[in-house]
């Protein structure tokens, strides 16, 4: 399986709400980085939103990657009908195989019928441009919901992106979660994390590490999601704690890029 880069690779380098960097990395920046690091795919998230870009823009950037001999992966945040038809859009333009999308944004949190109802109203348009939805669980449904939207709209164009740490926040461990969502899931993405307890003991803390360096079973979740044959790169994400400074988190965030993308690339 191919590891890839992400735009939540390098999440303080392009900016988070709280801390904007003032030179944040950008899409070209990303390539750069990707292509210095022999790294194919790279997918950019809604934290590098890309479906305001113009046409030329758009043009641009595909010329860029070929250019890197990269691939481009497409990925939104919001899944009403024309945000996600937007973002569909994009990911025919630059030749996306999938469209990863977090069905949640702000102000909008739609029920599963409604849910179930937008895919289906969209499938003629991912089947007609040959690109898969690729739904990420995330904090507030249930492994089992995410499923049952899967079988509800149409299990070979509509799959999982399978996140590591993500349903946590809806009260499931991940191995329970993966048990039910590997045999979906067409877009991987590897967050390794480290649980711990507080020093006053009254809280649990879930923070990131470097591929390989915490609690995740990378080599075994690889495998089993190899098995399966619907998904063929491994798309690392980092939550990387930051430090006193944003200089500091974002020089800390690059090792840790580094590091785990030269232990990705062992794995088969």
């Amino acid at each position: 399986m191919r590891p890839g880069l992400s735009s939540y690779t390098c999440t303080w380098a392009v900016g988070v709400p709280v801390s904007e960097p003032e030179n944040s990395l950008k899409v070209c920046g990303l390539l750069e980085k990707a292509a210095s690091m022999g790294i194919n795919p790279v997918q950019f998230a809604d934290n590098l939103p890309h479906e305001n870009l113009t046409e030329e823009e758009l043009d641009l950037l595909s010329y860029y990657a070929n250019a890197k001999n990269i691939a481009l992966e497409i990925g939104g945040r919001g899944l009403s009908p024309e945000l996600t038809m937007e973002c569909l859009k994009v990911a025919e333009t630059i030749g996306s195989p999938i469209l990863r999308m977090v069905i949640d944004a702000k102000d909008y949190e739609p029920g599963i019928p409604e849910i179930i109802g937008i895919i289906r109203e969209l499938i003629p348009e991912f089947r007609s441009r040959k690109i898969r939805l690729a739904i990420e669980n995330h904090d507030r449904l249930k492994a089992r919901e995410f499923e049952n939207i899967i079988l509800k709209t149409d299990p070979i164009r509509v799959g999982n992106c399978l996140d590591s740490v993500n349903s946590m926040g809806a009260g499931e461990g991940f191995l329970t979660v993966s048990e039910i969502l590997i045999p979906y899931t067409i877009n991987l993405l590897v967050k390794d994390f480290t649980i711990r307890r507080a020093i006053h003991k009254m809280k649990i803390i879930i923070e990131g590490t470097p591929a390989g360096k915490g609690m995740l079973d990378i080599p075994d979740l690889i495998e089993k999601v190899n098995a399966c044959k619907k998904c063929s790169s491994a798309i690392l994400e980092l939550w990387t704690p930051p430090e006193n400074n944003l200089e500091s988190t974002i020089m800390k965030e690059e090792r840790w890029a580094y590091e785990s993308i030269e232990y990705l690339k062992k794995i088969p």
